[in-house]
C-alpha cells in the first residue's frame, strides 16, 4: 500500500485537474448556447436556399449548361474530400468518430482522393495516414461569417471547375442535440441532388430536397440568377456545415469535461477512503508498537524488581 504521504499527494493531483476540467466545462456550456443558436438559426436559411436553387434551375432547364458548380461529370476519376474537425483535444470522440469515418468512406471509394482540411485533428491524423492533403485550414473561430469561408471553398471550387477532381465531398459532424452528435458525409459538389452515389455508405446525408410546382418570373434570364445565386450557395453549404461541427464540439466537449469532473471527484472520494485507511492501519500500528514497548518495559521493571528483591533475601540470610 503507497504511504499516506504519495496518497495525499495524488488527492491534490486530482483535485487540479477537476478544477480545470470544471473550467472548461464552464467554458464549453457558455460557448455552446451561442453555437447552438448560430446553427439552428442558419439551418432552415440553408436548406431553404437549395430549394429556391433547385427550383430556378429546373425553371432554366437543363442545369448543365447554366453553371459549372451544377455541372455532373459522367465519369468520376478523382474525389475531394473536405474534412472538418476541431483545432483542440479534450471533447471525448468528437474527432475520432468523424476522422474514422471519413478513413471508411476513402476505402470504400475506388478512385482517388485528396483532402482539404479544416481543423488540426483531422489534418494530423491525415498526414500521419499517409494520405493526399492538399490545403489546411485551422484557427477557426466562433464568430465565424460566411465570408471566412470563401478562401475554404475556392480550393474545392477551382479543382472541381478546372476539372482536377469530379466530385467533393464534406465530412462533418452533424449536430443533433446536446448529447447526440452524428458524423455525417454528403455531396457538396456539383452542388445539385445526387440521384446515385459513388458509393453506398451508411452515413450518407440527404440534401432532402423538395421541389416546389411553381412558376417563377425570371429576370433577366435564369442563368443569370444561376451565376449568381450558385457560388453565394456553394460557400452556404460549407458555413453551414463548419457551424454544424462548432456547435457539435462545444458539445461534446462540455459533455466530457463533465463527466470527467465527476470521475475526478469519485477518485478524490475512493483516494481520501484509501488514505483514511491507510492512515488508520499506521495509527493502529504505532499504538501497538506504544502498547509492546510498554509491555516490555513493565517485563523489564519486574525483571529488575525480581532481581533486587532476590539480592536483599540473600543479604539477609548472610546477616
Amino acid at each position: 500500500m503507497p504511504s499516506t504521504r504519495e496518497i495525499k499527494r495524488r488527492i491534490r493531483s486530482v483535485q487540479n485537474i477537476g478544477q480545470i476540467t470544471r473550467a472548461l466545462e464552464a467554458v464549453s456550456a457558455s460557448r455552446v448556447r451561442k453555437a447552438q443558436a448560430k446553427v439552428l438559426a442558419s439551418r432552415a436559411y440553408s436548406q431553404k436556399a437549395i430549394e429556391i436553387l433547385q427550383n430556378v434551375q429546373a425553371a432554366g432547364g437543363n442545369g448543365d449548361n447554366l453553371h459549372p458548380l451544377l455541372t455532373v461529370h459522367e465519369q468520376i476519376n478523382k474525389v475531394m474530400i473536405v474534412l472538418i474537425t476541431s483545432d483542440r483535444g479534450l471533447a471525448g470522440a468528437f474527432n475520432t468518430n468523424i476522422i474514422r469515418v471519413t478513413q471508411r468512406f476513402d476505402e470504400q471509394i475506388s478512385v482517388p482522393v485528396e483532402y482539404v482540411t479544416i481543423g488540426r485533428k483531422g489534418r494530423e491524423a491525415l498526414i500521419r495516414a499517409g494520405e493526399d492533403v492538399v490545403a489546411e485550414f485551422s484557427d477557426i473561430d466562433d464568430d465565424l461569417r460566411i465570408t471566412d469561408v470563401q478562401p475554404m471553398a475556392r480550393v474545392a471550387k477551382d479543382a472541381f471547375t478546372r476539372g482536377e477532381v469530379d466530385a467533393v465531398y464534406i465530412a462533418y459532424t452533424d449536430f443533433i442535440n446536446t448529447l447526440t452528435q452524428r458524423p455525417a458525409v454528403f455531396s457538396w459538389l456539383p452542388l445539385v441532388p445526387q440521384t446515385q452515389q459513388v458509393v453506398e455508405f451508411e452515413y450518407f446525408k440527404d440534401a432532402n430536397i423538395t421541389t416546389m410546382d411553381q412558376n417563377y418570373e425570371i429576370e433577366p434570364n435564369p442563368a443569370a440568377i444561376i451565376d449568381e445565386i450558385v457560388p453565394r450557395f456553394t460557400d452556404l453549404g460549407l458555413y453551414q456545415a463548419i457551424l454544424e461541427s462548432k456547435a457539435s464540439e462545444h458539445s461534446a466537449r462540455m459533455v466530457a469535461m463533465r463527466n470527467a469532473s465527476d470521475n475526478a471527484s469519485h477518485l478524490v472520494d475512493d483516494l481520501t477512503l484509501v488514505y483514511n485507511k491507510a492512515r488508520q492501519t499506521a495509527i493502529t500500528n504505532e499504538i501497538l508498537d506504544i502498547v509492546g514497548g510498554a509491555n516490555a518495559l513493565q517485563n523489564s521493571i519486574d525483571s529488575l524488581a525480581d532481581e533486587i528483591l532476590n539480592q536483599q533475601q540473600a543479604a539477609d540470610v548472610s546477616v
